[in-house]
């Protein structure tokens, strides 16, 4: 019996002994690699996501994809019923066509008036030359009747003579100026007309704008998600009708505590491993760093000027660019997976 409680005894220590040199080991490879990462299992892949919203409104045509499906960027994916868009358009081509009318109207009216204007210009060097013609017969016939020798009659004559000259050379001028007031007037006019034509192709260029926006496009390449739309539904401007997940701008968004930002930088490279495909580690690097912390970020951002304080560790979302040239495993991955970074410091 005592050989036994011998060999107990001993048996004790040895196993204390073998649990003291694996946990030491352990501890000291755990030490080892925590003095040189930084990890944390506060994260998960993001991505951009597009949000597609009708610009128009009118009833669904058709429908030209199906969810959860790729497509590619400027392909059309819902049609809107476009009656009322071409007639808007067909009424601002017909507005142009008259507004072009009216410009003609005052061109021709500008070319008229000009004519007439130039034929009063030679109207009034007309009468200007027998006003003088009439003024120098004048003086002549008041020179002779001072010394007799034409008779009170002949006098009379010719000053009437004169006296119509300057009337018709003052009805020349006042005729010459009403056809210069008058090609203002109708310059006018055509500025106005002018102006119509340039509304009514802004009208023509709208009314094209609208009716594209009724041939619905993806606007990046991506998996169509949060199908919101059917066929002979009626939509409105601003509706959100899908989503367009880039799955070619994935990145990861680690939460790490603000404990560890010290020993963070941009350029660091990382281990990424993602929940749902544990066996597939991908490479990643440190991008950038979030300006604030999640929490002042949130809805309702914690206030500690109010109530007890209680001191609770912060974290800075932290992204990471995704590096690897697994395209299989990158098709795999979807924003809103959990992962595990560890980042070599």
């Amino acid at each position: 019996m005592t050989t036994v409680a011998k060999k107990k005894n001993k048996v004790l220590p040895i196993i204390l002994g073998v649990l003291l040199v694996l946990g030491a080991a352990f501890g000291i490879k755990e030490y080892r690699y925590f003095s040189k990462h930084v990890d944390t299992d506060d994260a998960q892949i993001d991505g951009d996501i597009s949000p597609v919203v009708a610009r128009v409104g009118g009833y669904v045509k058709e429908i030209m994809f199906e969810e959860n499906t790729a497509v590619k960027e400027g392909q059309v994916l819902v049609t809107l019923d476009d009656q009322d868009y071409k007639i808007k358009l067909a009424q601002a081509e017909a507005g142009k066509v008259g507004a072009n009318a009216s410009v003609g109207v005052s061109q021709a009216q500008i070319a008229a008036t000009v004519a007439n204007t130039n034929t009063a210009k030679a109207n009034i060097e007309a009468a200007k030359v027998k006003l003088n013609l009439a003024q120098k017969e004048y003086q002549r016939y008041a020179n002779l009747i001072k010394d007799g020798a034409i008779t009170q009659q002949a006098f009379d004559q010719a000053k009437a003579q004169q006296e119509t000259a300057q009337a018709n050379y003052k009805a020349a001028v006042d005729q010459y100026n009403a056809t210069v007031k008058q090609v203002g007037t109708t310059q006018s006019q055509l500025n106005v007309s002018s102006s119509g034509v340039t509304l009514r192709q802004a009208e023509i260029d709208f009314a094209k704008l609208q009716l594209s926006y009724t041939q619905i496009k993806a606007p990046s390449s991506g998996i169509v998600s949060k199908k919101n739309v059917q066929k002979g539904q009626l939509i409105q401007p601003g509706q959100s009708l899908f989503a367009i997940v880039d799955n070619h701008s994935l990145f990861v968004t680690a939460n790490f505590k603000e404990t560890q930002l010290q020993k963070l930088k941009a350029g660091l490279k990382v281990k990424i491993l993602v929940d749902a495909y544990p066996d597939d580690e991908i490479d990643g690097e440190v991008y950038n760093f979030a300006p604030i912390t999640g929490a002042k970020g949130s809805l309702l951002p914690p206030d500690n000027a109010t109530g007890n304080f209680v001191k609770v560790v912060q974290r800075v979302p932290v992204k990471i660019k995704i590096q690897t040239k697994n395209k299989m495993l990158l098709e795999k991955l979807r924003p809103g997976m959990s992962v595990k970074v560890s980042v070599a410091i």
